[in-house]
Formats: structure tokens, C-alpha cells, sequence
């Protein structure tokens, strides 16, 4: 790697005003498993990383709050949310996603913030957060933002943080009684790959029939997707093959697949349809076994 100052600012406040710079060069640090090898592989070359390490004890809290509300704290690492009872309490799909999202060599660095500004659409955790509707909490010096997730995730690799921004806060809201869910994703190459197409899906029943649905698709599409059109289709409806089988078909209709190492558009669009259909399944299925998650 080429050489590049490290600062290791104390306080929040400190870090923001050393990322207010015209410099582009100039880049937060967390846990940098993926900062890392794109310096590496000089992808990219910063001059100066602002690291973000001794912030850990006011931006890794894992907590829920007097509204039921969960927040992870950004600095938290996926570690830490796998092995976390308040996030197991608060839904057992995250915390056997972590389980399978990469090694645990990895998990024990990468931070909650640094999975989210990455924007890499292979991520296992966005897809949940976003069908969770999930909020970001962003400060920089010019004041604080609250984003939702499908407006934070703007394109492949793409996020709506500025350069001089940081998450502070990941805010999921209390999830409403009866809602069961899983996270099921496919690997294309091997187990432990990337996945080529991941799935979130949640539904509430109520009288027999859906009475909410939530689907997030990610890793075929260059960002996560909620499908509201699935959604709304579902809603009212009993849970019969027929209707999941539908509902695959229009989410397969409603994305715009990548063509990449690990498939064609088409052949990714043929494996979101059977995912969303596994996945919607499967979520009916965790009403009696308390949530979880498939690998394919």
C-alpha cells in the first residue's frame, strides 16, 4: 500500500471537522475490512484516514429504547450484533443472518456503519434492515439527518453520505405483534461466497389472511430493492402456493438484474423468483419456530 496519515480523533466533533475537507482523499476508518483491500489493490489511495476507533464507546451501543425501537450503534461490529440478546429478542432473522455473512474473522472487525456506507449490494444485512424499515441517523458539521434506508442506498456502491458525513445511529422501529420473518440467500460459486441473491421477507397474518407483507430483494440488483408492488399484491390475500407463486412471478418482473461472474439478468431473474417464493415460504413457516434464516 502506498503510505497515508493516520488521525485518531477523540470525540465525534473532532471527527467531523477533520473529514470537512475538500481533500477526496480523505476517508473514514472503522473496522476497513473493506477499505483495506482496496488500498491494497490501489483502488483507491488516501492520503489520510481518519480512524474512528476511539469513538467505539459512544457509537457501538446495542439497545432498544422506551418506543421498542432497536438501535445499533454504528460502530458496533456484526460480531457484536450476532451475538447481541436484545437483537436475537428483537428478531432471531438478524441474528442468524450474521451467522453466514462471511467468516467470523471478519465479522469480529467489519462495523454495523461500514456495512451500510459501503453500498455493496451483497451486503446480508441491508435487505433485512430495509424490509424492517430501517432508518440512518447521519451527522456531519452542518447539522443531523434521519435517511430511510431505500433513500440512503442510492446505486451500486452508492450512498447518499457526503464525504464529510457519519453515520451515528441505525434506527429499526418496533416491529408490530405477529410479524414472523426469514432471510434466505443464494451463493452462486460456493458457501461462503457472496451472495447472488438475497431475500427478506416478513408477514403478519391476521383472520386467515395476509395482513402485511414486507420483501426486500438484494446482491442480483446493483442495490437493495423493497418490492411494495409484491407487497401490496399479498396484502388480504390467504397464503396459498398460488399466491406466493404470483407474488414470485411480479418480483421477478419488478427488478432489474446485474450480469456479473455469478450469472446472466436472466438467469439471476429466474433465482429472485424462487427465492421471494422459498422466502415468503419460509417466513410463513417461522410463525411456529420463532424466525430464521436459509442458505441455498
Amino acid at each position: 500500500m502506498n503510505p497515508f496519515q493516520l488521525l485518531q480523533p477523540e470525540t465525534l466533533e473532532e471527527a467531523l471537522s477533520l473529514l470537512n475537507t475538500d481533500d477526496p482523499s480523505v476517508r473514514p476508518v472503522a473496522g476497513g475490512t473493506a477499505l483495506m483491500l482496496m488500498m491494497k489493490s490501489k483502488v483507491f489511495t488516501p492520503h489520510t484516514l481518519v480512524s474512528l476507533q476511539r469513538l467505539k464507546p459512544s457509537l457501538s451501543g446495542i439497545r432498544l429504547d422506551d418506543a421498542g425501537d432497536l438501535h445499533l450503534g454504528p460502530l458496533a461490529s456484526l460480531r457484536d450484533v450476532e451475538r447481541s440478546p436484545v437483537v436475537a429478542e428483537f428478531t432471531p432473522v438478524i441474528t442468524q443472518a450474521m451467522q453466514t455473512l462471511s467468516n467470523v474473522r471478519v465479522r469480529n472487525v467489519a462495523t454495523v456503519g461500514g456495512h451500510l456506507a459501503h453500498g455493496d449490494p451483497h451486503m446480508d444485512l441491508p435487505p433485512i434492515l430495509m424490509a424492517l424499515d430501517a432508518r440512518v441517523r447521519i451527522s456531519g458539521q452542518a447539522g443531523e439527518r434521519e435517511v430511510a434506508l431505500p433513500e440512503f442506498l442510492t446505486g451500486y456502491y452508492t450512498t447518499v453520505l457526503n464525504p464529510s458525513e457519519l453515520i451515528t445511529d441505525v434506527v429499526v422501529p418496533a416491529l408490530p405483534n405477529g410479524l414472523s420473518g426469514t432471510y434466505l440467500k443464494y451463493t452462486a460459486l460456493s458457501a461462503d461466497d457472496w451472495p447472488m441473491c438475497g431475500v427478506a421477507a416478513f408477514v403478519r397474518m391476521q383472520g386467515g389472511v395476509v395482513a402485511e407483507a414486507r420483501v426486500a430483494v438484494s446482491a442480483a440488483t446493483e442495490r437493495p430493492v423493497r418490492l411494495t408492488g409484491v407487497e401490496s399484491f399479498l396484502r388480504g390475500r390467504r397464503p396459498a402456493a398460488e399466491a406466493f407463486e404470483e407474488a414470485a412471478e411480479l418480483a421477478a418482473a419488478g427488478v432489474h438484474p446485474l450480469a456479473d461472474i455469478r450469472g446472466s439478468s436472466g438467469y439471476k431473474r429466474e433465482i429472485v423468483k424462487v427465492c421471494v417464493r422459498r422466502a415468503l415460504e419460509q417466513a410463513l413457516a417461522a410463525r411456529t419456530r420463532n424466525g430464521g434464516v436459509a442458505h441455498e
